[in-house]
């Protein structure tokens, strides 16, 4: 398909190009635009969308297509597209562009559609209020199921998903909710009242979207209420929404287990200048190479131990290395079940306890291994039990810190992502240098 339509543009067979793309899936045809390079048939294209679906096009694509599209559209067409937009991708659109098109396309936006944008962007980023949509539909409990089939019909075009519908009274409490299956399954003459949930499973505006994802994945939902202080029902943010808070929230912690300053934007790799990207990554690798100091200052130390026995520095990459790979393998699993909360810091005795028998049984069989390696290698088995014997603790220690920092870091309240691979291995690496220099310097008598 994308080969045809290819040849189409190269061609300038835009008639026909017109009739090829209207039966194409949104997504697809986002995807299209963002490869094609010459913004004037990008545009082009965009013009040839049926207008419905070219207000689901635009909400797709990225940032920089959405300004040279806003740029090239008429005031009838930008008005057009601001009213079409669900709510929280008008938000997203407006947060995102310069200010030379935000006063343009709140200029061509009616009354009621400013108001709800500037409400909307008056929420916390991070919180449901920032990624709810208003597009939802509600009912009043004491109507019949005809009185609501006969709203869903003049009311559900424009709204983000009718599956779920929400119950409220005259003052928009949060009082029920109702599926479209058991509203299209009921007689028409029983009362919503009679078929709705009343044990309604909601979040307030300044939830934290980390908590709003754990809800989806918790309950499977596809949409779910957002209140405010009052329980005054004011959105809703549904699943798609929820995965790119899913995205993103890896993402941050992708970057923080790397040691990256995460990013106050969503601009891809390759858009991101490399002063941006250095600066990310610049304050973490000073931090860490500072830390580094003082690990070179435990080593300066064993300087005699090096003149007796110059094999004892040949071993301590592989100790640091083994002992880092520990922290990390454990950091990474403590992270990942605190982020599904599959355990609490209430788990922290019994994470102890199973990680120290994983520590013994992999500690146990990696310093048999070394201690044959070593006694060979430099037939010495002296010195070939002190390198087994430190890396036996090394790893007891390795993992855990690699269990208890993730933890300290979720009781301090902090992102337990912060305590990855940079951190663990900086502390490891000192702790690796005072086992190993002083259970060698009493086995070898230095």
């Amino acid at each position: 398909m994308n080969d045809e339509i290819f040849e189409l543009i190269e061609n300038k067979n835009f008639i026909k190009l017109k009739n090829l793309i209207k039966d194409v899936h949104v997504p697809d045809i986002a995807n299209l635009l963002s490869e094609i390079e010459d913004t004037t048939v990008v545009i082009k294209i965009f013009r040839l969308l049926p207008k419905d679906i070219g207000a689901d096009v635009f909400a797709e694509i990225n940032n920089d297509l959405q300004e040279s599209i806003a740029h090239a559209l008429n005031d009838k067409e930008l008005a057009y597209i601001m009213e079409e937009l669900c709510t929280d991708d008008a938000v997203d659109f407006i947060e995102e562009m310069p200010a030379n098109v935000v006063e343009r396309a709140l200029k061509m936006s009616t009354p009621e559609t400013r108001s709800v944008i500037n409400k909307f962007m008056s929420y916390a980023d991070g919180t449901a209020g920032a990624v709810m949509t208003s597009e939802f539909l509600d009912l009043r409990a004491n109507r019949t199921v005809k009185e609501a089939l006969k709203r869903i019909r003049n009311n559900a075009k424009h709204k983000e998903t009718i599956n779920i519908m929400y119950i409220t009274d005259n003052s928009r409490i949060l009082k029920g909710v109702v599926s479209i299956r058991d509203i299209l399954t009921t007689e028409e003459d029983i009362l919503v009242s009679d078929i709705m949930e009343s044990n309604v499973i909601f979040a307030y505006t300044n939830t934290n979207q980390e908590e709003l994802a754990n809800l989806f994945r918790k309950y499977d939902f596809i949409a779910l209420p957002i209140v405010d202080n009052e329980q005054r029902l004011v959105g809703i943010v549904t699943v798609d929404d929820i995965l790119d808070v899913i995205e993103e929230e890896t993402t941050e912690d992708f970057e923080k287990m790397a040691g990256i300053t995460s990013a106050s934007d969503d601009e891809p790799y390759l858009k991101t200048g490399s002063f941006k990207l250095a600066s990310r990554r610049v304050v973490w690798l000073t931090a860490l190479m500072i830390s580094a100091i003082f690990t070179g200052l435990l080593i300066s130390l064993y300087e005699d131990a090096f003149v007796m026995f110059p094999e004892l520095i040949a071993c301590l990459p592989m100790l640091m290395g083994t002992g880092g790979n520990c922290g990390t393998q454990t950091s990474t699993l403590i992270i990942r079940g605190l982020a599904t909360n599959e355990i609490t810091i209430k788990d922290f005795f019994k994470i102890f306890f199973k990680e120290m028998k994983v520590s013994i049984i992999i500690g146990a069989f990696l310093s048999v291994f070394t201690l044959v390696r070593v006694g060979l290698q430099y037939s010495d088995w002296l010195l070939a039990g002190a390198v087994s014997s430190s890396l036996m603790i090394i790893i007891l220690i390795a993992n855990f810190l690699g269990f208890a920092l993730p933890l300290l870091a979720k009781k301090c309240k902090l992102d337990p992502a912060l305590m990855a691979t940079p951190i663990i291995t900086t502390i490891l690496d000192c702790c690796v240098v005072l086992v190993y220099f002083s259970l060698a310097s009493a086995i070898l008598g230095i």
